[in-house]
């Protein structure tokens, strides 16, 4: 049979997964929290009651699919944009017409706005006296935390969902319903699936039902059928229709900091295996190699310290292969030092120290420097009295002499406390010795 008839004949038009759109709530799967009988958003669309909303979420949980609903749902118009191409010109053009209608027809406008955060700070503005005064229902979809990409004033006057990605059984249902359907999907066709052949789009697509979608229709659509007329989708089938699995992880939005905190807490927490995943996340997903490195730096200080000070060598380290040898090789070495940071004795009784002493000098007068500390090496300091009685500490016992460092109101003052980790253990001893040093010298 040819594959291109076959494939062709009385097969309707556009992509699978445009067309297997649900129309109605009832065909909607997933986000039952959200749009679940009783909810708060489904009432309101059942009453064709709706306010100003976005919906936030990953790409391939149905943020657009809720709006086309709303769209066959309300007896509101219902027009849509789409912020990467329109602009104000756009918005003003659908604000008159929904004003006109409100006016003599008294009907309402439902405003979609696909991918909002696009949107800048100008063209949201302009949007908002007309979500305001209700000239125009807006519904926002965002893939990002509209709580940082969309203005506070077209916040406060919204209401957000968040949508979650889709659970392995609900992609399943959606990729079934797919090849059941004789109207959109491919139910006139006969199509196996095997089950490893499920498993295997159902992990890669990692909840988005329309990567799941794109997969199935390239697998079924690039298979000849058998001598029995049946499509046969097997793993290798699968294997070449979703190769890679598409991780979420936008460079400037909130899942990039949420992973690089996952992967801190993690390195903080001591756990090397969850550290050495959100590692590879961040390089699976494309993450300069120079921005971990820069992480591991700053946390070999905040978080080990002097615990183990060969941390901040061995993340400096690090830093420098990212640089002489680039990626892909210089996983290793990040892996290295990762998990070095991840299992080394913590502390933070540094950054306790810089920080208490920052705001010290902040918050407290300035202290003089005593003037036995004092330069006396430039021309006249020495009649000054600068470097009188300083005591040199190499000209004494174990190197140590007691004298004060601090300004008057703050010598007996403490800004480092060693922790009972690691080297600053060892630390710790040698300034208890010192202090009984002092405490000997007073008596």
């Amino acid at each position: 049979m040819d594959l291109f008839n076959y494939s062709s004949q009385s097969q309707p038009k556009g992509p699978l997964a445009s067309r297997m759109r649900p129309r109605s709530l009832e065909e909607v799967i997933g986000q039952e929290a959200i749009i679940g009988h009783g909810t708060l958003l489904r009432r309101a669309i059942e009453a064709d009651r709706l306010t100003a909303m976005i919906f936030h979420g990953p790409p391939g949980t149905g943020k657009t699919t809720l709006a086309r609903v709303i769209a066959n749902t309300t007896s509101a118009r219902f027009d849509q944009l789409n912020a990467v191409t329109a602009g104000i010109k756009d918005i003003r053009e659908i604000v008159q017409k929904a004003k006109d209608r409100l006016s003599f027809e008294e009907d309402k406008t439902v405003l979609f706005i696909d991918e909002i955060h696009r949107f800048n700070k100008g063209q949201q503005d302009a949007l908002l006296p007309y979500v305001e005064d209700g000239t125009v229902i807006l519904i926002g979809a965002t893939t990002e935390n509209p709580m940082f990409e969309v203005n506070p004033a077209l916040i406060s006057r919204s209401r957000l969902f968040k949508l979650e990605s889709l659970s392995d059984s609900e992609v399943k249902r959606v990729i079934k319903q797919a090849l059941d359907d004789k109207e959109r999907g491919f139910g006139q066709y006969a199509i196996e699936f095997d089950e490893d052949a499920y498993s295997h789009i159902i992990n890669i697509a990692n909840g988005d039902a329309r990567t799941a979608l794109n997969a199935v229709e390239l697998a079924v659509l690039t298979t000849d059928p058998d001598e029995d007329d049946i499509i046969r989708i097997d793993l290798s089938t699968a294997e070449a229709s979703i190769q890679k699995r598409m991780v979420r992880y936008d460079k400037s939005g909130d899942n990039h900091y949420d992973t690089i905190s996952a992967f801190i807490k993690s390195i903080r927490g001591s756990d090397p295996d969850a550290t050495l995943y959100w590692l590879a996340k961040m390089i699976y997903a494309g993450e300069d190699a120079r921005f971990i490195a820069r992480r591991l730096y700053v946390h070999a200080a905040e978080d080990i310290g002097l615990a183990d000070p060969n941390a901040l060598l061995i993340a400096e380290a690090a830093f420098q292969a990212v640089e002489f040898i680039g990626m892909p090789e210089a996983r290793i070495p990040l892996a290295e030092a990762a998990l070095y940071l991840a299992t080394a004795p913590k502390s933070n009784a540094v950054i306790t120290g810089i920080d208490t002493a920052l705001q010290t000098v902040e918050r407290e007068k300035s202290g003089e420097v005593p003037i036995h500390l004092r330069d006396a090496h430039y021309k006249g300091a020495t009649k000054l009295g600068h470097g009188d009685g300083y005591l040199y500490p190499h000209n004494y016992e174990n190197h140590y002499v007691v004298q004060q460092y601090l300004p008057d109101h703050l010598k007996d003052r403490t800004f480092y406390n060693p922790s009972a980790s690691g080297y600053e253990k060892t630390v710790q001893k040698r300034l208890d010795y010192y202090k009984q040093r002092k405490k000997n010298d007073r008596h």
